[in-house]
């Protein structure tokens, strides 16, 4: 019987996995939570075969949950499933150790093939977040600099703004916007803000 922990905020979400989980006979659902702080304190209470762990949850969020989780419980096997596909949340979510990754709107077939996938010890990516996640790992990484300055693009800000906010020079920060750009591949701050956001690098609380 392979045990099943599911985490996500939204509890239809919950109630619809745990009835797909529970039909195979092999498989049970031992624990639903909300959060990623209830995620890592209920496996390590219960130890399941497989966790499902939402990305955007409160607390905790899903990445956090899983660098948490795998610090006690290094083997652990954990899914990602998730409305998002940026790339840069896949890259996140298995660079955290997650073995498997799955969008929620995948067909129930697709589900339980992932589930007895991972528990079996093999790795789960469906060919397009593959594909997102090679585009990911070839391109360049934004430094935390670069980050704090797209962030604040994003938001608005112009270059004096940031600068300010920064406690640097409008000069410098045009720097780090232009090289912002440059990884990014785009020409102008409001193609980098769709392709940030489109992408998972930035978020709009």
């Amino acid at each position: 019987m392979i045990r099943v922990l599911i985490a996500d905020d939204h509890p239809v979400v919950r109630e619809g996995l745990a009835a797909l989980i529970g039909r195979p006979t092999d498989m049970e659902v031992i624990a639903e939570v909300s959060n990623g702080r209830e995620a890592f304190e209920q496996f390590l209470i219960h130890r399941p075969d497989i966790a499902l762990m939402d990305l955007r949850m409160p607390e905790l969020d899903g990445v956090d949950a899983i660098l948490a989780i795998r610090e006690q419980v290094p083997a652990a096997r954990i899914i990602v499933l998730t409305t998002f596909d940026g790339d840069e949340d896949i890259y996140r979510g298995l660079r955290a150790g997650a073995k498997g990754y799955l969008l929620k709107d995948a067909c129930r077939e697709e589900l339980l093939e992932c589930i007895r996938a991972v528990y079996d010890g093999r790795t789960w990516i469906p060919p397009a977040v593959a594909a997102k996640l090679a585009i990911r790992i070839g391109g360049p990484d934004l430094t935390s600099r670069e980050l704090e300055v797209l962030n604040l693009m994003v938001a608005g800000n112009s270059n004096k703004e940031i600068g300010t906010a920064l406690g640097v020079s409008e000069g410098t920060i045009k720097a780090h916007v232009n090289r912002v750009l440059e990884k990014l591949g785009v020409s102008g701050r409001t193609e980098a803000t769709a392709v940030a956001l489109k992408r998972g690098i930035v978020r709009l609380e």
